[in-house]
């Protein structure tokens, strides 16, 4: 297992969900939700240089038959957006189906409102995002996913 702490990012259309790790890589932690448009890639670079992050991991929201649809391809777009602001830190797109649903429920069964919850929620998603692919590490031995790579466009 790689040491170094990771942010999970769970994107939306609207905000943007931020989670971190510990320098093991064991526990995932909600940290901020951010708002989507001017100024969210400034913001999560700026969380990547507060963290000392040796990586982003990004949800690829995937159907459950694990076709990429609309939400997918929006994913990958701003992954690539993220990965050419915050290079040389990488941006690894994991597969993140049924986060949102597993982080509102959480919320529910502690007796927020879903209305109230919404950022909350976002953080929610990041933090199970992260933690499965830190899971997932922990059982392979490698990272999961696949890294963006920067282009010159």
């Amino acid at each position: 297992m790689r040491t170094g702490v990771r942010l999970g990012v769970d994107v939306g259309t609207v905000r943007i969900g931020v989670a971190s790790c510990d320098r093991d890589g064991l526990i995932a932690t909600p940290i901020e939700t951010v708002r989507r448009g001017k100024g969210d890639l400034r913001r999560i670079g700026m969380l990547v240089t507060e963290y000392d992050a040796i990586e982003i991991v990004l949800g690829l929201p995937r159907s459950l038959d694990g076709k990429e649809h609309a939400a997918a391809v929006h994913a990958r777009a701003f992954g690539a957006d993220l990965a050419r602001f915050v290079a040389p830190c990488p941006v690894r797109l994991v597969d993140e189906r049924l986060s949102t649903t597993v982080a509102a429920r959480g919320m529910r069964a502690s007796g927020v409102s879903s209305r109230a919850a919404r950022p909350a929620i976002d953080q929610a998603a990041a933090m199970v995002i992260l933690q499965d692919a830190l899971d997932a590490e922990r059982r392979a031995g490698e990272p999961p996913g696949e890294v963006l790579t920067v282009t010159d466009e």
